[in-house]
C-alpha cells in the first residue's frame, strides 16, 4: 500500500472476553448463544437494590496475562463508573477501571518477515462487556437488545501507538491471540465475538515526531476485516491531507460489504464520560502470594516454545512459528515426536505432516486439533511403516486422511485397504522386465539421451504394480536395466 509520504500510526485496544462460566459480578452463564435475555438475573440487568459481587476466577485470570506480558501488576487497584447512555448498557454506565488498572506496561513480541519486535503496552484493566443490540428481529423490523452478554468479564489491553504496517497490526493480534490461548484465559473465537479489537488509526508525514489526529475503528473481529478497514482508512486520511484538509477525531464503522469505514460519531475523551470510582465496589487488592502462584504456573509461551523447537529440533523458524501458534497443536507435536523417537529427524517429519496434511485437513473439516482422531502415536507409526518402505507416501496420506476422519491403527488400515507397498526385488524385477520389453522404441530412445523418459518407464511399472511398488527400488532396478 502507498503511503506518498506519510506513515501510518496504529495502536489497538483488544477486548478479550475470559473464560469463567459466570460473568464478573453476578452467578449467570457466559455460554455463548441461548434465547435472548436468559443469561441474566437482577445483578446484570441493574434493577433497583442490587449489589455487585466480585469473581475471584477474573482477577486470577487478568493476573496470569498481566505477568505472561510482562506487566507490573498492582496489588491495589480500583474500580470505576465509565458512564454512557446506549440501548444495550442496562446501567447507564459501565463497570470498569481507571486510573488504576490491574496491569501497567509490559509488552507483545512480533515477528514480522523476519524483525522482531515488541509492541509495548499502556495498561490492562479488567471490565463488564455491554449487551447487544439486534435489529430487524421481527416482520416489522423493529430492534431489540439481548443483554445475555451483559457483565460477561472482559480484559481490555490497550497497546502504544508502536504498529507501522497493516502487517505489524495483524501480527501483533496473531501473537496476542495465542499468547492468551496457552494461558487458557481466552478462547481466541473472534466469530463469536470473545475476541474482538478496536483500531486507531493516524497518519503523518514521514519523518515527524507529532502523531496525527487519530480515528477509532469500532469491534474488529476478523484479521481479513481488520487488513481492509486500516488500509480503506489510512487512504482516507491520507488523502483528506493531500487536499488541505484536517482529520476530524472520530469514532467509525467497518462496512464489509462496500469494504469502508464510515463515521459513527465523534471520539469522547475520557472526561467525556465523567469517571468516577465505583462505590458499590471496595478497591481491588490481590493478594502477593496469588501473584507468586500464578507467575510459578505460568505455561512456555509461544515465543519462547518457537525458539525451543529451533534449537531442539532444528526446526525452520517458519515451521517452528506455525506449529506453536496453538497450544494444542504443539503439544500434539510433542507427543507424536516423542513416539516417533525423539530425535531431530523424526521431530521433522512429524513437522511435515502436522503443518502438510494436519493442517489440510483441519481447514477443511473445521476440526479443532483437540478434536483429532488421529492419535500422536498413530501418526508416528504411520510415519514408520513409511520409513520401512512397507507403505508408500501417496498411500500413507490415504491412510492419514481415514485415520484423521475415524481413527484407527495404520497397520491394521494399511492391510485391510491393501495398501502394502511391494518391496520384493523379485517381483519388481519381473514388472521392470515385462515393461521394457513391451517398449522397444522407448528404451531406445532413453539410452540415446533422452533420460526424461526414466519417468515415463516408472509410471509404467507402477502401473503394473497397481500404484504398490516401492517407487525407491523401481527407480534403482530401471537404471540398472537400461544400462546406467
Amino acid at each position: 500500500m502507498s503511503l506518498r509520504g506519510y506513515e501510518m500510526v496504529v495502536g489497538l485496544e483488544v477486548h478479550a472476553q475470559l473464560l469463567t462460566e459466570s460473568k464478573i459480578f453476578c452467578g449467570c452463564s457466559t455460554a455463548f448463544g441461548g434465547e435472548p435475555n436468559t443469561h441474566t438475573c437482577p445483578v446484570c440487568l441493574a434493577l433497583p437494590g442490587v449489589l455487585p459481587s466480585l469473581n475471584r476466577k477474573v482477577v486470577e485470570y487478568g493476573v496470569r496475562i498481566g505477568l505472561a506480558l510482562g506487566c507490573a501488576v498492582r496489588e491495589k487497584s480500583v474500580w470505576a463508573r465509565k458512564n454512557y447512555f446506549y440501548p444495550d448498557l442496562p446501567k447507564g454506565y459501565q463497570i470498569s477501571q481507571y486510573e488504576l488498572p490491574l496491569c501497567e506496561g509490559g509488552g507483545v513480541p512480533i515477528a514480522v518477515e523476519g524483525r522482531e519486535k515488541t509492541v509495548r503496552l499502556v495498561r490492562i484493566h479488567l471490565e463488564e462487556d455491554a449487551g447487544k443490540n439486534l435489529h430487524a428481529v421481527s416482520p416489522d423490523l423493529s430492534s431489540g437488545v439481548d443483554l445475555n452478554r451483559a457483565g460477561v468479564p472482559l480484559a481490555e489491553i490497550v497497546s502504544a501507538p508502536d504498529l507501522n504496517s497493516v502487517e505489524e497490526t495483524i501480527a501483533y493480534l496473531k501473537s496476542l491471540r495465542a499468547i492468551l490461548m496457552y494461558l487458557g484465559v481466552n478462547d481466541g473465537n473472534l466469530e463469536e465475538g470473545s475476541f474482538r479489537c478496536d483500531a486507531n488509526v493516524s497518519v503523518m508525514p514521514r519523518g515527524a515526531t507529532k502523531l496525527g489526529q487519530r480515528c477509532e475503528i469500532k469491534n474488529m473481529n476478523s484479521f481479513r476485516f481488520l487488513r481492509q478497514a486500516i488500509e480503506f482508512e489510512v487512504r482516507r486520511q491520507v488523502e483528506i491531507l493531500e487536499e488541505g484538509g484536517q482529520v476530524e477525531q472520530e469514532t467509525r464503522l467497518f462496512d464489509p460489504a462496500r469494504g469502508e469505514t464510515r463515521a459513527m460519531r465523534s471520539k469522547e475523551d475520557a472526561h467525556d464520560y465523567r469517571y468516577f470510582p465505583e462505590p458499590d465496589l471496595p478497591p481491588l487488592r490481590v493478594d502477593p502470594a496469588l501473584i507468586e502462584e500464578a507467575r510459578r504456573t505460568l505455561p512456555e509461551l509461544p515465543l519462547a516454545r518457537a525458539a525451543r523447537y529451533q534449537a531442539q529440533y532444528g526446526l525452520s523458524a517458519y515451521d517452528a512459528q506455525n506449529l506453536t501458534s496453538e497450544r494444542a497443536v504443539a503439544e500434539y507435536f510433542e507427543a507424536a515426536a516423542a513416539a516417533a523417537g525423539g530425535g531431530r529427524e523424526a521431530a521433522k517429519r512429524v513437522a511435515n505432516w502436522v503443518t502438510g496434511e494436519a493442517a489440510r485437513l483441519a481447514h477443511a473439516t473445521g476440526v479443532s486439533p483437540k478434536a483429532w482422531k488421529i492419535t500422536p502415536q498413530s501418526l508416528a507409526a504411520l510415519l514408520r511403516l513409511v520409513e520401512a518402505g512397507t507403505v508408500s507416501g501417496p498411500a500413507a496420506k490415504e491412510v492419514f486422511e481415514e485415520l484423521f476422519k475415524n481413527g484407527g491403527e495404520p497397520e491394521e488400515l494399511v492391510r485391510s485397504r491393501g495398501l502394502t507397498q511391494v518391496s520384493d526385488e523379485g517381483a519388481l524385477a519381473a514388472a521392470v522386465d515385462r515393461v521394457l520389453a513391451r517398449s522397444p522404441s522407448e528404451v531406445e530412445r532413453y539410452r540415446g539421451g533422452n533420460k526424461k523418459l526414466l519417468g515415463f518407464f516408472v509410471g509404467q511399472v507402477m502401473k503394473e504394480l497397481a500404484g504398490k511398488g516401492n517407487p525407491t527400488l523401481v527407480n534403482a532396478l530401471l537404471k540398472k536395466r537400461l544400462g546406467e
